[in-house]
């Protein structure tokens, strides 16, 4: 009878353990997350703008673009998705200005 409590209470330690140290992991992936796409929102919106200020159409800039928004569109991914969309879209910004 004695030994119920113990065992009761060293399952609540470990799991308070383990909460402990998964929690504070999760929270920063979803921080590193949320920068990462708001990181990316803003390359892709600089990219439109260097678009619409373009005077002659670059294709592979397009594309770069294009691939950055479907990127962007498509919920759920994670800060490597960001990082690439943030790069295609800072690569087509480049070729804008560029007049490439």
């Amino acid at each position: 009878m004695s030994v119920l409590p113990w065992l009761g209470g060293t399952v609540v330690a470990v799991a308070a353990g383990f909460v402990a140290t998964l929690l504070p992991g999760r929270r920063a992936r979803a921080a590193r997350r949320k920068v990462a796409w708001s990181s990316a929102r803003a390359a892709i919106h600089d990219a439109t703008v260097s678009r619409d200020a373009a005077v002659t159409p670059v294709p592979e800039a397009q594309r770069l673009l294009a691939r950055a928004e479907l990127l962007a569109a498509a919920r759920g991914g994670g800060a490597d998705a960001a990082r690439e969309a943030a790069e295609h879209a800072r690569r087509a910004d480049e070729l804008w200005r560029a007049g490439a």
